[in-house]
Order: C-alpha cells, then sequence, then structure tokens
C-alpha cells in the first residue's frame, strides 16, 4: 500500500490502543459504553483493507492541471499496451448515505485484478481525491460531480502521462466504467484498443432514475458519445445479484448481448473471481 494509506492504518491502530488502555483503566464501567467502545473500535479497523502490493509494481501519485492522482505502476515494456484499471466510487457515502470524509475505496477488487495481472505494462489508476487530496478537492468531487470535465481530464492527463501514445486497454469497474468510456470518447488522443467494464455504471442518468436517487448534475455522461463508444472493441461483465448495477442497466445502454457476460453469482462488490482469468487474458 501507499505510505499514506499504511499511515493511516498505523493511526487507527494507535486509536484502538488508546481506546483497549482506557477501557483497561478504568476499571468497572457500564457495559454500554464497553460496547460502544468495542463498536468504535471495529469502525477503526474496518478502514484497513489490507492487501499485498507486489514487489514490481511502484507506487507513483501523477501530477495533472487540478488533481494529483495516485497510481500503482509496473512497466516492463514501455513501447507496447498499457492495461489501465481505473477503480470505482470509492467510499463516497456511509451507511446512512452521507457523503464521507475520504473517498479512498475500502474494496480491493481493482487492486486484486491489477496485482494478478501478468502483462507487461499494468497501472492501477485511482480517482481523484482517493488516496491522495489535491487542494481542489471537496464532496462533489466523489458525489454530485464524480464525472465532472475536470475530473475526467485529470483521468485523462494521467493517463497520456503513463502511455503516451502507445495502445491502452481500459478495465473500469463500476464508476470506474463511466471513466473509462468518457476518455476514450469525449477526450481525443488516446489509442484505445478495449474496453473492460466490470459492473460499470455506463449511463449514470439511467442509473439514477433507476434507484430514485438525485442526478449527478455536475457530470458528463457516457449516454452523449454512446454512438462513438458504440464503436469501440468492447466487453462488459455484469453479476446475477447485482442490485447497484442490474443487467437490465447495462443492456439498455450496450444494446448488444454479444457485448455482455453475466457473471453468476456475482454481487456488485464481491464474487467476481471467476472472471479474474479471463480479464487477465486480454492482452
Amino acid at each position: 500500500m501507499c505510505a499514506c494509506a499504511y499511515k493511516k492504518c498505523s493511526k487507527n491502530r494507535h486509536k484502538v490502543k488508546i481506546l483497549l488502555r482506557f477501557e483497561m483503566l478504568g476499571g468497572m464501567v457500564d457495559v454500554m459504553k464497553i460496547l460502544m467502545k468495542i463498536f468504535a473500535v471495529l469502525l477503526l479497523l474496518t478502514n484497513c483493507s489490507s492487501i499485498t502490493v507486489p514487489s514490481d509494481f511502484v507506487y507513483k501519485e501523477v501530477e495533472t492541471r487540478n488533481f494529483t492522482i495516485a497510481t500503482w505502476q509496473k512497466i516492463t515494456n514501455p513501447q507496447g499496451v498499457y492495461k489501465i484499471y481505473i477503480e470505482g466510487d470509492g467510499y463516497a457515502f456511509n451507511a446512512h448515505g452521507k457523503a464521507t470524509q475520504d473517498p479512498t475505496p475500502k474494496g480491493v477488487l481493482v487492486r486484486e485484478l491489477a496485482f494478478g495481472d501478468n502483462s507487461p505494462n499494468v497501472i492501477y489508476l485511482s480517482r481523484p481525491c482517493q488516496y491522495v487530496k489535491s487542494p481542489i478537492c471537496s464532496k462533489r468531487h466523489w458525489t454530485t460531480a464524480r464525472f465532472a470535465p475536470e475530473v475526467i481530464n485529470a483521468e485523462y492527463e494521467a493517463i497520456k502521462q503513463i502511455a503516451g501514445d502507445n495502445p491502452v486497454i481500459l478495465v473500469g469497474f463500476s464508476g470506474g466504467a463511466q471513466i473509462a468510456g468518457l476518455v476514450a470518447t469525449a477526450k481525443h488522443g488516446l489509442d484505445v484498443k478495449k474496453i473492460i467494464t466490470i459492473a460499470g455504471n455506463l449511463d449514470h442518468l439511467a442509473w439514477t432514475q433507476y434507484h430514485n436517487l438525485p442526478p449527478l448534475n455536475e457530470s458528463m455522461n457516457l449516454e452523449s458519445y454512446q454512438t462513438q463508444f458504440a464503436k469501440l472493441p468492447q466487453i462488459h461483465y455484469v453479476g446475477s445479484n447485482d442490485e447497484v448495477i442490474p443487467l437490465v442497466l447495462v443492456r439498455k445502454f450496450v444494446g448488444n448481448d454479444d457485448l455482455i457476460v453475466e457473471v453468476n453469482g456475482a454481487s456488485h462488490n464481491e464474487g467476481w473471481e471467476s472472471i479474474y482469468n479471463q480479464v487477465w487474458s486480454e492482452k
């Protein structure tokens, strides 16, 4: 993990030690207070999502016009194809539906896919304000403006800095699929060999309407570039148990069942292991 993420986990463990030491010194205390302390400890620990970073990946922060983008990079053939895994929306909202202070993802799905890929050039690309905060960062950048022009520009600039004019395969999870589509269509300059989406939010207006949520009114939407997107080689993986991005939404946008693979038993964040080898085989 990057230094900032590791530091965050260490800080949480230190808080846990303080809480536990406080209980030991306090003697007999109210049972309810103890339970509340235990709950707080569990919340602190759940902020630490551990995953082993392979030795051939290097953590690098890519500076773009407005944001610093956190990446892990493995580049062994600089003139070859670059396979770029784009993170989802991360921890944007808490269990009560409130916007969080830090959208850094707790799940490890995208990092697992990237770190397990033996392709020569593999990039894990985070989203703006994940792992590292830029001065411009505000909650709108992981809520209503999560696909705003400045966000799309930053992701495009980061990819362009890393891959240059070399061909790229874009793998987008959840909201990362929207990013992949927009950098490939709304922006010009990437040589996109293929787009792969996993539980992809391809039309966020249709998605908010489906779930009766407020629209992401500060965001660009891939639906505006659907004609250009349809011309790109693509494959879309959809979980049979995904209640966040159901099959009906992906099918409506893509319009071609031959480009859709329904993954039996997969929900939005879990159950995707059966497709890892398929995704890794895309070169």
